[in-house]
């Protein structure tokens, strides 16, 4: 992989969050908003880290399918269980950088200056306070503009790849959160890439225009990027009360087979409500039913990207636990 520069030996960090010794080390449990704590014996076990940096682009140029809330939610599950997580948020809006906690306004270091002024990667990072292991790559209204701005640059597709392989500190995940376009900078994150993870939500139109994405997956994989491959699709905002999340969720398994991911991520007002916090579902009510499914399709990404085989069995747990807590007022799903 393209990324190994992030695992050669030890390091300084420029930010805090000690690499754990083994994979066996846990983040002590957070406070839900109603103050239960969930035990460290009821939590799963380790996730399990991979060998070399995986580089994950989350991309779908459809708006409103969960990718900002896949990024950081997805991000923070491998973080808590002991892996070291970059988010780099794409998106001029700068919806991962909120969720996260990670000032973003127009003065800040961001990852336009990354990638039009040349600045190194290592200068825009910040720690997320809440989350040991887990930092982010900042975007700011500025990105807006860069799309324009790269057009007349140099090797315009390939400037994140180049970042990436510059950056020095070991990381074990690399989650791109991808603007809702095709654009340049979508295209960027391609380059870089060599995972590709499509959120999918469980809609009418949701294969709509996905073909496209595809297509230029494949473009991508041709011309800049042969490493680049579609590895995980995540069915998204599932209620299990309609009949046409299930067809929509059928579908997708027929058409896409094994890259669907059995875990699929209940709509959630739990997970709405974390952002505004400035904090991921993972710390803002760990014992949620959208908490457990991140965790779980965390999980099954770590578990396929060491070949071990994924125990379905607590997928289907988690699923029927989602039906029930959609009748649940309490637990906040609608």
């Amino acid at each position: 992989m393209r990324s190994d520069a992030n695992i050669a030996g030890p390091m300084t960090d420029p930010v805090p969050g000690p690499r754990p010794a083994d994979s066996e080390s846990m983040a002590a449990p957070v406070p839900p908003p109603g103050g239960e704590v969930v035990s460290r014996e009821t939590s799963p076990p380790p996730m399990p880290r991979p060998e070399q940096t995986r580089v994950m682009v989350v991309a779908n140029q459809k708006g409103g399918v969960g990718k900002t809330t896949t990024t950081v939610n997805l991000a923070a599950s491998l973080a808590l269980h002991g892996n070291r997580v970059l988010v780099i948020d794409l998106d001029p809006q700068g919806n991962a950088s909120t969720a996260l906690g990670i000032d973003h306004h127009a003065d800040v270091p961001s990852i336009y200056d990354v990638l039009v002024d040349n600045r190194k990667l290592s200068d825009v990072v910040q720690p997320v306070v809440d989350v040991e292991g887990l930092f982010c790559a900042p975007a700011t209204i500025d990105l807006a503009g860069a799309e324009i701005e790269l057009v007349s640059l140099v090797a315009r597709e390939s400037r994140l790849d180049r970042a990436i392989k510059a950056y020095q500190q070991p990381l074990d995940y690399i989650l791109i959160d991808c603007p809702p376009s095709l654009g340049l900078l979508t295209v960027n994150a391609l380059v870089a890439g060599a995972e590709v993870l499509i959120p999918i939500q469980c809609e009418y139109y949701a294969l709509e225009g996905l073909g496209q994405l595809l297509r230029n997956v494949e473009l991508v994989r041709g011309h800049l990027n042969p490493e680049l491959h579609v590895s995980t699709i995540l069915l998204t905002m599932y209620d299990g009360r309609t009949r046409l999340a299930s067809q929509v969720a059928e579908e997708v398994r027929t058409h896409f087979g094994k890259e669907v991911l059995r875990t699929s991520i209940p709509r959630s007002v739990r997970i709405s409500e974390a952002p505004s916090y400035g904090q991921t579902v993972l710390t803002y009510d760990p014992g949620s039913s959208g908490a457990l499914s991140y965790l779980e399709a965390a999980r099954e990404i770590a578990l396929r990207g060491v070949g071990v085989h994924y125990d379905g069995s607590r997928a289907h747990t988690v699923g029927r636990q989602q039906q029930q807590d959609q009748h649940s007022m309490s637990e906040g799903l609608q």
